[in-house]
């Protein structure tokens, strides 16, 4: 419901939240490829970890924490309107990423930082965009980690010949990539098990 006094910039800004919110429901693309049914895989769920990952990128690189993660937390945005692609889906179809970027984000905050910040990420000529999309990779690998461990051969086959590794830039990133490979998914929680529930 709107009223006679609305707000423009503040409308866009509510817009662009529910907009956000159906990042929930885009399904990542390599569903597909990667054969698996996991509906818990989404753009809002990646673009969460991607976000995580970049903070301590950024702080183990010495780069600009603040826009690493403003680039990581908004690098899938635009697949609200446009979808995900995978590899194989971006060799026959073109999207302009920009564009949508433009409606999505320019105008809602002073100076468009948010815009002038995404176009960075974009060019990746800066050590805070490579390290966004370092992000972006790391989380893939640990997503092939995951699925591996539980019995999806293709996860497994990618991570022998991992493409994303391959692309990482920065050696923070690299060292994590490995640290990962080497892992299991269960070390977090694993010393934290206890059949004793704890006394007050």
């Amino acid at each position: 419901m709107s009223t006679d006094k609305e707000d423009p910039k503040l409308k866009r800004l509510v817009n662009l939240f529910f907009e956000a919110g159906t990042l929930r429901k885009v399904a990542r693309s390599h569903r597909q490829t990667l054969l698996t049914d996991d509906l818990s895989d989404n753009i809002a769920s990646h673009s969460f970890r991607v976000t995580l990952i970049s903070y301590f990128l950024a702080k183990q690189e010495k780069a600009d924490p603040y826009k690493v993660v403003i680039m990581a937390l908004f690098h899938d945005l635009e697949e609200a309107r446009s979808g995900d692609q995978n590899w194989v889906h971006k060799r026959y179809l073109t999207v302009d990423e920009n564009a949508i970027m433009k409606d999505q984000v320019k105008d809602i905050v002073e100076d468009d930082e948010l815009y002038q910040i995404e176009q960075e990420y974009e060019e990746r000529k800066t050590i805070e965009s490579k390290l966004a999309k370092d992000s972006d990779y790391l989380d893939q690998i640990l997503l092939l980690k995951e699925y591996s461990r539980q019995g999806n051969k293709e996860a497994g086959s990618w991570l022998v010949d991992n493409e994303q590794a391959k692309r990482l830039y920065s050696e923070s990133a690299k060292k994590l990539a490995k640290e990962i490979i080497n892992s299991e998914v269960d070390d977090w929680w694993i010393n934290l098990w206890t059949a004793d529930r704890k006394k007050l």
